[in-house]
């Protein structure tokens, strides 16, 4: 291996630092472009052939360590110009950082085995742009419609359904404590504004980064009310679409209610077993916040009599 006193001025460390630069800025490129969907070539394709060729490079560490910083350097700018948030490149890097040393083993062991040796050269750099092959079959493959999700979270309050019904239709404050993947930058609501209690009025959610519009579709004081959401202006999110929000509200006895809060959303994210369950989770701690925010107000409601 290159000495660990000049392994950062070495070929190989520049040649696994450009090639890793290239070709992740190159699929985020065609991603935003609208040329590919977040999906299998993007987060798993890439980043398994450019793994591929770093384990080819003869100083195999010193190349993990040059495409380990150029990612790093490349998230960092992902962050500052705003192109995406914290969770985005928290949640996708386990993913791409897989894919990524399978690439590694994979070449590591062709190397050792002689059955492909890089020695740097011009063809073997090339094999991350492969990847791009593959963009037009996911294309073709995704355009069978969306598949439309479900995330519900269920509360009991020791309050009637028409007070629970009446302090979430309208929110002034959201003040909750904040979970974990808020903390992170997950939007946070700040408040829920109703213009009328009616069918077709529009009910806008103010978040820290943008607004949410609903339409009230259905509406029954004290047992439903129920919105398709039809703007989203969340930054760097252009991968949900968010589709209904509804609330449903039981009577159990006089004095208790059953509050059901239900998000219908649409995601382009791939693959899914890995994506579903940490949508569902974010959701989920949207959902959390809000009916903590709400069992408070009742509380604060309750305690003013």
């Amino acid at each position: 291996m290159a000495s660990t006193r000049a392994w950062y001025n070495s070929s190989t460390f520049w040649l696994s630092f450009g090639v890793s630069m290239i070709y992740f800025s190159a699929a985020f490129g065609i991603l935003h472009l609208n040329f590919a969907e977040y999906g299998w070539v993007v987060f798993a394709v890439f980043p398994l052939m450019v793994g591929f060729t770093i384990g080819l490079m003869k100083d195999l560490l010193v190349a993990v360590i040059a495409s380990i910083i150029a990612y790093a350097i490349f998230l960092g700018g992902l962050y500052v110009f705003a192109y995406e948030g914290v969770v985005c490149i928290v949640l996708s890097t386990p993913l791409i950082a897989v894919a990524s040393g399978v690439g590694v083993l994979l070449g590591y062991l062709l190397r050792k085995k002689s059955l492909l040796n890089s020695g740097g050269g011009a063809p073997v750099l090339l094999i991350p742009a492969l990847g791009f092959l593959f963009v037009p079959v996911e294309n073709a493959l995704v355009k069978g419609g969306k598949e439309v999700m479900e995330v519900s979270t269920s509360v009991e309050f020791p309050y009637p359904a028409m007070e629970v019904y009446d302090a979430i239709k309208h929110v002034d404050t959201l003040d909750a404590p904040k979970p974990w993947l808020m903390q992170l930058d997950l939007p946070v609501p700040m408040k829920c504004i109703l213009e009328k209690e009616e069918v077709g009025a529009l009910r806008t959610c103010y978040f820290e980064g943008g607004t949410i519009t609903e339409r009230v579709t259905a509406l029954e004081k004290g047992k439903l009310l129920r919105m398709d959401v039809i703007d989203y202006q969340l930054t760097g999110r252009k991968w949900l679409g968010f589709e209904e929000a509804i609330y449903t509200f039981e009577a159990i006895g006089e004095n208790r209610c059953k509050m059901t809060r239900s998000t219908t959303y649409t995601s382009q994210l791939k693959p899914r077993f890995y994506w579903e369950p940490l949508e569902k989770m974010g959701i989920e701690q949207e959902h959390d916040y809000v009916i903590a925010n709400l069992g408070q107000d009742l509380l604060r409601r309750n305690g003013a009599r």
